[in-house]
């Protein structure tokens, strides 16, 4: 656990990480807690890399098939 908090630092998760406490410490500064709660939040994705910003947190499987192209018959109808 202590191996993934310091391993794996980038110049986005500082970043994240610098904003999280610059959030918290606006929150303290105007009092409001809820401001102090979301820079906790914001504070522990990086420290944690967890996230979306993670280095696999949002890759997604694609599986390409290849598929056969079928022939399409077309039947010509006339109008009287």
């Amino acid at each position: 656990m202590i191996q993934k908090l310091l391993t794996g630092w980038n110049f986005m998760r500082l970043l994240r990480l610098a904003l999280g406490i610059i959030i918290i410490i606006q929150g303290i500064l105007v009092k409001d807690w809820m401001f102090i709660l979301m820079g906790l939040l914001f504070s522990l994705l990086p420290i944690f890399n967890i996230g979306c910003c993670g280095a696999t947190a949002c890759n997604t499987n694609s599986i390409i098939t290849s598929k056969q192209k079928e022939e399409s018959s077309f039947e010509e109808i006339k109008n009287k």
